[in-house]
């Protein structure tokens, strides 16, 4: 699950990734700067226990740099070896209809600590043929990059997904999954064993594909077997595993699917209610846990030991009010946290799915939150971070307004919390 970005640290990240995917979170140390795919080194929103950020902030306090950036684009930002890389769209020119606009998919690269531009590389031109129309929420960057060893994979869904080495130097690309789409792109890829896994579910033929990660060539592709009504979803699979052996979990309309990334075979599947589905699994205490995304999202928690259909045997229990269409969950001790679009967070037990709170926080939300040095961080659309504590009670510690919209998931560098929005990066340190 964790991306080292260093041939020394293989070892033993691969060792905790293997404790986590298998007992949930734990509070075993993993390096604090490799914050190197979405959601963090164990790809579920939880910072190294080595990282302290800010409790409180604004445009004038506890800001190192803001950074305007290039373009749009709502991938998050990875960071490795002191660098930021995050994906952009970049207008080659303007028009007064954005799907009419042609654009550089770019790699931006960064200077983590003072925030230079380093450099911004073209990866690959997006047509106004091409540029279908997207959700007033989403951009034709939203997949967040990958950084592994030496190499970046910087993925923009249906337009196609590219490999560059650390100083943006391009590799390979493929272009040859293009599909038709529903509001754009959305979901990042998971790198497992060699294969670079998403889902390509789009207005027809949703399936879930593996690239060969060093050559960019197909290794295998399973279509979803359902036949939902709204076929198109943008989740960010979760790779855990269960009784030694690694799963793929790839949520999509009406299903979600459990593979086996070596070869691509579904070894199990649960049915539900939903499409456009978002936010990313999580895996906690032996269960896994996701939303059904739209129209009326339901929290699932599902016993990952089954073979085949596991609708009616494998679903623990599920929950139907305010859970995410949007914003992945986060899992810390026996409880899931989660926040509404529509602002409500929300405590859950993950034995019995008892629900322990449900607080307004205020304002709409799509960015993931994360956890650091025991405190949640939500970030709403307008920029504002209301930071509280975890546990059973909700108690709020701060509230901080950097006043620009905000739908990137946070990341954490060290002891800084690394931001986009909508026009910049900041880097939020003490």
């Amino acid at each position: 699950m964790t991306n080292p970005d260093s041939g020394s640290s293989v070892l033993r990240l691969l060792t905790t990734s293997a404790f986590i995917a298998t007992f949930g979170f734990s509070t075993l140390s993993v390096a604090a700067e490799t914050w190197t795919e979405f959601r963090g080194p164990t790809a579920n929103g939880i910072a190294s226990a080595e990282s302290s950020v800010p409790t409180e902030w604004s445009p004038e306090k506890n800001v190192a740099f803001r950074t305007p950036l290039p373009g749009q684009g709502w991938s998050s930002p990875v960071i490795a070896d002191g660098r930021i890389y995050l994906s952009a769209a970049i207008p080659q020119t303007e028009t007064a209809d954005s799907n009419e606009t042609q654009y550089d998919l770019s790699l931006i690269i960064l200077d983590a600590n003072s925030g230079d531009l380093l450099k911004t590389v073209p990866l690959m031109e997006q047509t106004a043929e091409k540029s279908h129309r997207i959700h007033k929420k989403n951009s034709h960057a939203s997949p967040t990059p990958i950084v592994d060893g030496d190499r970046v994979f910087v993925h923009f869904g249906y337009q196609g997904t590219a490999c560059v080495d650390r100083d943006g130097n391009l590799i390979w690309t493929n272009r040859d999954l293009f599909f038709k789409p529903v509001h754009g792109n959305g979901g990042t890829p998971v790198l497992v064993d060699g294969k670079l896994i998403f889902t390509c579910d789009g207005a027809t033929d949703p399936k879930v594909v593996a690239l060969d990660a060093k050559t960019g060539k197909l290794a295998w592709e399973v279509r979803r077997p359902n036949d939902a009504k709204k076929k198109f979803s943008f989740c960010t699979p979760s790779l855990i595993t269960v009784d030694g052996k690694k799963q793929v979990i790839a949520p999509g309309s009406d299903s979600v699917l459990a593979i086996d990334p070596a070869n691509g075979n579904v070894i199990w599947q649960l049915l539900y209610s939903g499409y456009s589905v978002i936010p990313k699994p999580i895996y906690h205490n032996g269960l896994v846990f996701l939303s059904t995304s739209y129209d009326t999202p339901s929290m699932l928690a599902i016993d990952p030991t089954g073979r085949g259909d596991v609708t009616s045997t494998h679903l623990k229990w599920s929950i139907n009010k305010n859970v995410p269409h949007t914003a992945s969950m986060l899992a810390h001790e026996g409880l899931i946290y989660s926040v509404s679009d529509g602002g409500i967070a929300m405590c859950v037990d993950a034995e019995t799915g008892e629900v322990i709170y449900k607080k307004r926080v205020g304002g709409g939300f799509s960015a993931s939150p994360i956890l650091v040095d025991n405190k949640i961080y939500y970030t709403n659309e307008s920029g504002v971070t209301t930071v509280i504590a975890i546990g059973r009670q909700y108690k709020v510690l701060a509230e901080n307004d950097l006043g620009e919209r905000t739908l990137a998931s946070a990341a954490v560098d060290g002891n800084a919390l690394i931001m986009r929005t909508a026009d910049a990066i900041y880097r939020i340190e003490e």
